[in-house]
């Protein structure tokens, strides 16, 4: 065997091999609605004029939903908070193009698309102060939220694949952020879904930070969009501020994914709030970039459509609003009015049948407490949910 050093091979000549590269793509980010409200009427969703000014609804209601819950938690009456604000269009679009069949897997931001699709506002403040039991999501087919990032992904496409086999002309909708495509489930569940051909949408909400990482900074590719094709699924690439291009994105996907094309969405927008109420954004980006993208703001956008097609002087504004508040005010107060949990659960979920052991223990308690009523300022009754 020869172990000398081997020669550096001359320069290859042109022998045909050429290279696949991302340069080689024109991925289009579709819109609707320009920046200044003027728009593209062949685009233009056959809507009526109640359902345009619906969405407007929906959209300020994710605002002040947003407002309104920072505000609480920094009076510390709900737990960490992600909001959804600059990202409206987005939220508000996706969700209604979904039926009330599908099913949502959210990842935090998203209230408004919850909402829509019938969960109760009250619930959804529980959840955001810890009450376990918000997260069974009653009345709405909504899993739980994926606060470890991407983890939902492979779910959803399990979910879509049992509502195939079980004949369900329904889809997995599954919203995600832009960090969570560099997360080993989103290589999982995207390619688990192209090889099945499940009736999955993966929405990805490219906001252009993964907390403090910028987009261009966790990926070497472009766009979100041009990653579906490495798992043979369907990309669209659109524009996150514009809702009626979001709305028909989604919607066209939606009927891709029934036909057995699960697809791959990235909606091209811009998180103007903080991370979570825990995150402090100034540390990782400008106030200048904040304010270029103001200027792009969805819900000015949409009113500008909404002027220039004759529906905005059937909108007030402020009675919206004040309809807005009062419903969040009553949510409130019906969180606040759930009943405490008693000291029973502490041993009533641990076996099918309390053992006689924990039925000692539980009298025992009880008996101190009632001699020592000032022991309860030692135990935290969270609601039950």
């Amino acid at each position: 065997m020869d172990d000398s050093p081997r020669t550096v091979p001359p320069a290859a000549a042109d022998i045909g091999v050429d290279p696949l590269s991302q340069g080689d793509l024109e991925i289009e980010t579709y819109r609707v609605v320009r920046s200044d409200g003027s728009f593209d009427a062949e685009r233009v969703p056959d809507l009526d004029d109640e359902a345009f000014r619906d969405l407007y609804r929906w959209m300020l209601l994710q605002r002040i939903y947003d407002e309104r819950a920072t505000k609480l938690q920094r009076r510390g009456r709900l737990g960490t908070i992600a909001s959804g604000h600059g990202q409206e269009a987005s939220i508000i679009g996706s969700g209604y193009a979904l039926s009330r069949d599908d099913w949502i897997f959210p990842y935090g931001r998203e209230a408004g698309a919850l909402l829509l699709h019938g969960l109760s506002m009250r619930d959804l403040l529980l959840y955001w102060r810890g009450v376990e039991d918000a997260s069974r999501m009653e009345g709405a087919n909504v899993f739980g939220m994926a606060i470890s990032i991407g983890s939902h992904i492979p779910l959803a496409t399990g979910k879509a694949w049992g509502l195939e086999l079980d004949g369900e002309d329904a889809i997995a909708f599954a919203n995600l952020g832009d960090g969570a495509t560099s997360t080993g489930a989103f290589h999982e569940g995207l390619n688990f879904a192209g090889v099945l051909g499940v009736p999955a949408v993966f929405f990805c909400q490219n906001n252009q930070y993964a907390i403090s990482l910028p987009f261009d900074e966790q990926t070497n590719a472009e766009t979100v969009a041009q990653k579906a094709l490495a798992y043979g699924v369907d990309g669209i690439r659109v524009d996150g501020n514009d809702v009626l291009a979001v709305y028909n994105a989604v919607s066209t996907a939606r009927e891709r994914a029934l036909e057995g094309a699960p697809v791959l969405v990235e909606a091209v927008t811009y998180r103007r709030s903080a991370h979570t109420t825990s995150d402090d954004p100034t540390r990782y980006r400008s106030g200048d970039e904040v304010d270029e993208w103001e200027e792009r703001d969805p819900l000015a956008r949409y009113r500008a459509f909404l002027e220039r097609t004759g529906r905005w002087d059937a909108i007030d504004e402020d009675t919206i609003r004040e309809e807005v508040e009062a419903e969040f005010d009553e949510a409130v107060d019906a969180a606040d009015a759930v009943e405490e949990r008693g000291i029973d659960e502490l041993f009533a979920y641990l076996h099918e049948e309390m053992p006689p052991e924990l039925e000692r223990q539980l009298e025992e308690l009880r008996d101190l407490l009632e001699e020592r009523p000032d022991m309860y300022e030692f135990i935290e009754q969270r609601p039950k949910g």
